[in-house]
């Protein structure tokens, strides 16, 4: 097998989703680590994989394929079960870094595949525990849900936090095995937690929403420092370091990750506006500047 991207997982509610709450979802605790997978290849060597690439000694993520080497455990799984691919969090330090000591630089599975379709979670959890594998447990079950169903399950997420720390995880993952969407493909979804969500103070004498364009709302409500920081980690990661000259990497990719990501979500709470793109992405520009004046 060669290296297979992971799928994109849109936020709850857009149209590649659409339906997905009709039936029995599966609601999975969100970790900010950093995606990674883990196959045989046609010789049956262990291989590893980022979000976009295969990683190697030579050029890992974040210390995850000297890590993977080592696991003994993982490579007889793969040697018993050669069709099967194994995705996850690496989990190392991003945006949120309130997880337990003892959880950093390890593995938790999120999604078994072979050939070219999810194992359900009923099927893979046994096997994963006979190899004494991570994985990600689900929060609960919920038959025909809606927003509320979900998000009174995100705010139970504590998965892998320290005792001490006050709020949920970064969000959640939701699951329906037996859905497929319009172009009848198998899609999840999520939703992010508010945490995770920049929020400014109002400006004096004025709720916020008064004294903002619709513009300036989208861009305070999503370019988020928790986003900027995701997709700076990302370029950083994959080009081994980071140089100035990636900063128009950088300022693109996170204006395409907005428009791409949330313009059906502002669109929907903005009550179909007519959007300034060039002002969005003008602005979009100073607010990245201002999580990361370091770069500038």
């Amino acid at each position: 097998m060669d290296f297979k991207k992971y799928q994109k997982v849109r936020r709850y509610g857009e149209k590649k989703n659409e339906g997905i709450e009709v039936g029995t979802c599966y609601v999975f605790p969100k970790i900010d680590g950093t995606n990674a997978s883990i196959w045989l290849n046609d010789n049956g060597e262990i291989c590893g994989g980022s979000r976009n690439r295969q990683v190697s000694l030579e050029k890992d993520n974040q210390g995850f394929y000297q890590w993977l080497v080592e696991q003994e455990n993982i490579k007889q799984f793969l040697e018993d079960h050669p069709n099967k691919r194994l995705y996850g969090e690496w989990l190392v330090p991003h945006s949120l870094k309130a997880y337990r000591e003892a959880a950093w630089e390890d593995f938790y599975c999120f999604d078994v595949m072979e050939g070219g379709e999810y194992l359900h979670y009923d099927d893979y959890k046994p096997l994963l525990e006979e190899y004494d594998i991570n994985y990600i447990p689900p929060l609960g079950r919920v038959k025909d849900g809606d927003y509320e169903s979900f998000i009174h399950l995100m705010e139970k997420n504590k998965f892998l936090l320290k005792e001490d720390y006050d709020n949920s995880g970064e969000g959640i993952v939701i699951k329906n095995y037996d859905y497929e969407n319009y172009q009848g493909k198998q899609r999840w979804a999520k939703i992010v937690t508010n945490k995770f969500k920049e929020k400014h103070n109002k400006e004096m004498g004025a709720p916020l929403h008064e004294n903002k364009t619709v513009e300036r709302q989208i861009v305070e409500d999503y370019v988020t420092e928790g986003r900027v920081e995701k997709i700076y980690q990302k370029i950083k990661n994959d080009c081994d370091g980071w140089l100035s000259e990636y900063i128009p990497r950088l300022l693109q990719t996170v204006y395409y990750d907005l428009v791409i990501e949330e313009s059906w979500n502002f669109v929907k709470e903005h009550n179909n506006p007519r959007i300034d793109y060039s002002k969005v992405k003008h602005m979009t520009i100073q607010k990245i500047k201002e999580h990361k004046p370091e770069l500038f």
